[in-house]
């Protein structure tokens, strides 16, 4: 198994550089043909989307997009799918932040009956208890 960077997941999904995009695509694919899984991990997701927002600007709606089409492709893997795909649902149904989704969806995939939190938002999510 190999890992991506964030920067290599933006690259991958915006394609804002050519020569880094091929260079990403070309990586992944070598990967692939060897039968190695292409790994996107939490932190790198949770990071990818706070740069997509921040520095790129992208509306919520499509960085959705983006995520749930980075999803339904072969070649990556997500750490913790379910979870991802439940953050990705209750993202795009709520006020909260990507980062509280997913955190209180990877959360409750890992066992928790609830996560305390102090976020008034944050709190109204599944498996979220205010404190």
């Amino acid at each position: 198994m190999v890992g991506l960077d964030t920067n290599v997941l933006v690259r991958l999904l915006i394609s804002d550089d050519e020569a880094q995009t091929r260079r990403a695509r070309k990586f992944v694919n070598e990967a692939v043909a060897r039968d190695e899984m292409v790994l996107v991990s939490i932190p790198v997701l949770l990071e990818t989307e706070w740069v997509l927002r921040s520095r790129y600007e992208i509306h919520r709606s499509q960085i959705l997009r983006l995520f749930r089409s980075a999803l339904e492709t072969r070649e990556l893997y997500f750490e913790n799918e379910s979870a991802v795909e439940q953050a990705l649902v209750d993202w795009s149904r709520s006020g909260c932040g990507f980062a509280d989704c997913l955190i209180m969806a990877h959360n409750r995939r890992l066992g928790c009956h609830s996560t305390a939190t102090f976020d008034a938002k944050a709190a109204r999510l599944p498996g979220s208890v205010a404190i």
